[in-house]
């Protein structure tokens, strides 16, 4: 690992960008030797500026941290990539792990996990910070949920599984916000994201699913 870690930011906002760096600045063997706001600025910036971390958002315009990732692989293989996102569910994680990061951070860590992060990773070893880790393990351990018809819900919290089986006995959201005691809006976002988990077009999809899984008796 060099003495003096050299740092590249990469953010479409110029306040994440700058935040970062100012927390930084009193760390004595990071230096951050360059800012981008996109994958393509990168590129570009790296063919003048030699870095030894890069540390970039995923979601960014023009070209994002998904299609950067690969091509920093191919056309800077030296330079390592450390993930700061938000985006938290495991197929992220996976597809740029698989793609070449080698550390991924959420942007909630804070200030020592980020600098660790970023040594570890500048000396060529992976990262993954503790609420990720911690979440996955949690999830290897629980596995996912059985149900009585021998079928598995695969990805569905507890909260999604109570509310398909409210919406395979035919209740509307805002009936099954009335008996959750929450708000309508919070059940159309449950209702959409068992959607694209159980990849069910509509009502009637979910209803049979819920039914070949064993939610609905």
């Amino acid at each position: 690992m060099p003495t003096t870690i050299r740092l590249i930011l990469v953010d479409d906002h110029t306040i994440i960008r700058d935040g970062i760096q100012a927390l930084l600045a009193d760390v004595p063997d990071l230096e951050v030797v360059g800012q981008a706001r996109n994958g393509r600025e990168l590129l570009e910036l790296l063919a003048d500026t030699p870095a030894d971390v890069v540390l970039m958002d995923l979601n960014m315009p023009e070209l994002n941290g998904f299609e950067t990732v690969p091509l920093l692989r191919q056309q800077f293989p030296e330079v390592r990539v450390l993930i700061l996102s938000m985006l938290d569910h495991e197929k992220y994680v996976h597809q740029v792990l698989t793609a070449g990061a080698l550390g991924y951070v959420l942007k909630n860590a804070g200030k020592e996990e980020i600098t660790f992060a970023i040594r570890t990773v500048a000396a060529g070893r992976p990262f993954l910070c503790t609420e990720l880790g911690l979440a996955l393990l949690h999830k290897a351990i629980e596995g996912p949920v059985a149900t009585s018809g021998g079928k598995k819900v695969n990805d569905l919290s507890n909260r999604e599984t109570e509310v398909l089986r409210l919406i395979a006995e035919g209740l509307t959201n805002a009936e099954i916000a009335d008996k959750l005691f929450t708000s309508k809006r919070t059940i159309e976002t449950h209702r959409q994201n068992i959607i694209e988990k159980t990849q069910a077009k509509n009502t009637a999809a979910l209803i049979k699913y819920a039914m070949e899984t064993g939610l609905l008796t």
